[in-house]
């Protein structure tokens, strides 16, 4: 095919959809379902709806080829685990009973079973289901969700192709199972687990599938030659089916490097590639094996991770070098758009002009369209939409709001010793025993509690003007009572104030800085029913007056016991943003750091004497390459301490870090220089207490010792025993004892259950060391 009728045959497609709906009809109903309001068929039915919606808007729009698969009610690779009969045996039973129960069973897990792990997608913030295996696994293909969603579709008339996660990332994100070895490697199950790709791929090509996407961006990060054989073998394999449809392999969220000549010389039928992230390096590494001749290219030029406009020229101008390259190109973003929201026009809060410079789900389909449209047409054919374009991109980029010069001439004159304490933690550490005199093994919360309905009302009576301002704070403040009480009681050591006031942790803060938009319905799944509303991380930073002193002040006069004050970090209100691209990261998080450091040393003039900086983001946000992690942690590490390093020796700093694998990013974690680290290690079994001994850390840490992502209540001894398991790994005069994660998405009556049970573990395992 020539380059020009390429051009002519150039569709417009995506790899998955926002699942939650308008309004958060998903959300609505699961959770109805948890509860018992909503029975099994209702809540079906509302996913059935909501699939048929969201197909229905992307054809309308312009796109030629839908996604199906990609809908999910808790997450695509507990999903995929369901799809090859990957269970865990202490779920199998609930599975086998009932499977939706089952299903949801493994994701939040029972009073008698733990769920799945849980951790980050790649560098996102959405969290998947860590799939458990071993040895003895056992796989067996359902493909029933794969095809009853796919029927669908082609019953509405669309042309339809299901998005499976690959079976080399799905190995190489999994785990050994509890019980197997640690050095148990998954991949070594890729024979076993081929001919189940090979069943179901069989099953959708009766279904009516022409074409499957297979998603690998697990071969995007940097891989052994023997990983990369296994890919080489793997699609060598499901290449040669001969009852399969048309193979599309995917890659996303960086550069493929290594592993695109392997997809290259694999008997598929199409690669799709980021153009976002990676551009000038896929197109070399494209060019460099001789392209796709005669093969299908899906380039990925619109960013589906995050919310500015696209520059349609620059992305037509890819797309036209990608031409000559491929017998056919399409037009996508650069990844699933699960990781925006739905649509900008439900925005009302947001200036006309500036809303412009967005493009959420909808609008990123949108552009998507028309850059077909213009490669297949030429530019003639959407000039009116390129001439829109340019206006937007220049509005942009003359805004006052993206350049305050006040804020870059004082980020241009931090030093190095701006990021530095005053002592080492030695000094600091005997400092702050004799200023706090806390107990051994200490016990504290990591920040937030449970968000009462009575608090949400007041919230929504507030945006209404059911009540005013002073009736809303009568609430904060009895809620703030409420919570100190409760922790006075229940005995816990360093005590927190809630964050009654606070609507998420990263928008509040946000909405308190100049530099940033919020938006009312930017919704974005995080897991399972939680989703976020990350704020758009605008123009330049910076603060005009205190944000958390006063009801950390007031939560303090409660008391004797230390009240921490708990402020979100600066890598943390970057990856949990949308963040500006129009400069290095960074100089945004130096930024940002600069107007939190004034918030902490508020605060400690006020008189708070411990002071929580959370980080949970800074593995997350980790490139994928290792060549690009010194630069990154350089400066992720260097903005942490431009927060935290101007308070007195007697001044603790926490941080805190969920939901990650830490284990390569120890060194940055002791660069971080805070006194006391608190990470999420109840369902890895204390893995991260190990790997902090290992490395040699040298300050105190909290691995948690209660999975607050879960319903269940861990039994008193269920968390002394995983104390102990920490110390092993952990002196106890550097053990503190805490949940993995804020609470502010569990109930009260468990929430006051499994604390308690954590303080009575706490004082257990004193006893224990005191007779010793």
């Amino acid at each position: 095919m020539t380059a020009k009728s390429a051009a002519a045959a150039a569709r417009a497609t995506v790899y998955g959809y926002p699942r939650q709906g308008q309004s958060r009809e998903l959300k609505k109903a699961i959770e109805g379902y948890w509860k018992g309001r909503v029975d099994a068929d209702a809540l079906r039915a509302t996913a059935t709806e909501l699939r048929a919606a969201n197909w229905r808007q992307l054809a309308e729009a312009g796109i030629h080829e839908v996604p199906t698969g990609d809908f999910s009610y808790y997450d695509h690779v507990l999903d995929t685990s369901v799809m090859v009969g990957a269970i865990p045996e202490r779920h199998r039973a609930a599975v086998e009973a009932d499977a939706l129960d089952g299903y949801f069973a493994m994701a939040r897990g029972t009073q008698d079973a733990a769920p799945l792990e849980m951790t980050k997608w790649f560098y996102t913030n959405y969290h998947y289901l860590v799939t458990e295996l071993g040895p003895d696994t056992v796989f067996t293909a359902d493909s029933t969700k794969q095809v009853t969603e796919l029927k669908e579709a082609l019953a509405l008339g669309l042309s339809a192709r299901p998005v499976l996660v690959g079976p080399v990332t799905y190995l190489l994100l999994a785990k050994p199972a509890p019980g197997v070895a640690a050095d148990f490697d998954p991949l070594t199950l890729l024979d076993r687990l081929l001919p189940v790709y090979a069943q179901v791929l069989a099953d959708l090509r009766t279904a009516g599938a022409e074409w499957v996407q297979l998603d690998e961006p697990a071969l995007v990060q940097d891989r052994t030659p023997a990983e990369l054989n296994a890919a080489a073998r793997a699609y060598r394999d499901l290449g040669g089916l001969t009852e399969r449809p048309k193979l599309l392999v995917a890659s996303y969220f960086d550069r493929l490097g290594d592993a695109l000549p392997v997809l290259a010389k694999a008997p598929v039928e199409g690669l799709a590639l980021d153009f976002t992230e990676a551009a000038a390096a896929n197109l070399d590494a494209l060019a460099a094996v001789g392209g796709l001749p005669g093969r299908r290219l899906v380039a990925g030029v619109v960013n589906g991770r995050n919310i500015w406009v696209n520059d349609l020229e620059k992305s037509l101008a890819t797309l036209g070098t990608l031409l000559g390259l491929a017998g056919r190109v399409d037009v996508a973003a650069s990844c699933s758009l699960l990781h925006v929201p739905l649509d900008t026009t439900a925005e009302r809060d947001i200036e006309p002009q500036i809303l412009r410079w967005l493009a959420f789900a909808r609008q990123k389909t949108a552009e998507i369209v028309t850059l077909a449209k213009g490669l297949g047409g030429g530019t003639d054919t959407i000039a009116a939409e390129l001439a829109a374009n340019r206006a937007d991109l220049a509005s942009r980029a003359g805004s006052a709001l993206t350049h305050d010069p006040a804020v870059r001439a004082r980020t241009t004159a931090v030093t190095a010793t701006d990021a530095r304490r005053s002592q080492p933690y030695p000094e600091r550490a005997a400092a702050q025993r004799a200023h706090l005199r806390l107990p051994l093994l200490p016990t504290t919360t990591i920040g937030s509690f449970p968000q009462t309905t009575e608090l949400r009302t007041a919230r929504a009576d507030l945006r209404a003007g059911r009540i005013d301002s002073a009736g809303y704070e009568e609430r904060i403040r009895a809620e703030i009572g409420e919570v100190i009480s409760f922790q006075e009681k229940t005995g816990l050591d360093v005590l927190v104030h809630g964050e009654a006031e606070r609507n998420d942790m990263v928008q509040y803060f946000a909405e308190q800085l100049t530099g940033y938009l919020a938006t009312q319905h930017g919704w974005v799944q995080s897991y399972g029913t939680r989703y976020v509303r990350p704020p758009i991380l605008a123009g330049d930073i910076s603060r005009p007056e205190a944000m958390t002193v006063r009801w950390t002040t007031y939560a303090q006069s409660l008391t004797t016991k230390p009240v921490k004050g708990m402020l979100t970090g600066p890598v943390t209100m970057l990856a949990w943003s949308f963040v500006r691209d129009d400069q290095p990261l960074a100089d945004t998080a130096r930024q940002v750091a600069l107007a939190l450091r004034d918030e902490v040393n508020d605060l400690e003039t006020a008189g708070t004497s411990v002071i929580q900086v959370d980080e949970p983001a800074l593995r997350e946000t980790l490139p994928l390459r290792a060549c690009d992690h010194p630069e990154y942690l350089a400066w992720a590490t260097e903005a942490f301490r431009l927060t935290t390093a101007g308070v007195r020796p007697d001044t603790q700093i926490h941080t805190h870090m969920c939901y990650a694998e830490f284990g390569d990013i120890v060194q940055a974690i002791d660069d971080l220089d805070a006194d006391v680290i608190s990470l999420e290690a109840a369902r890895s079994h204390m893995q991260v207490a190990r790997e902090l001994a290992g490395h040699g850390y040298p300050r105190e840490a909290g691995p948690g010792v209660y999975d607050i992502h879960s319903p269940r209540v861990p039994s008193t001894e269920e968390a002394a025993a995983l104390l102990r398991t920490g110390l092993k790994a952990i002196p106890a005069e550097r053990l503190w004892v805490n949940p993995d994660c804020g609470l502010k998405t569990r109930a009260w009556p468990e929430t006051r259950a499994s604390l308690e049970n954590l303080v009575t573990a706490a004082r257990t395992v004193r006893t224990e060391l005191s007779a010793s």
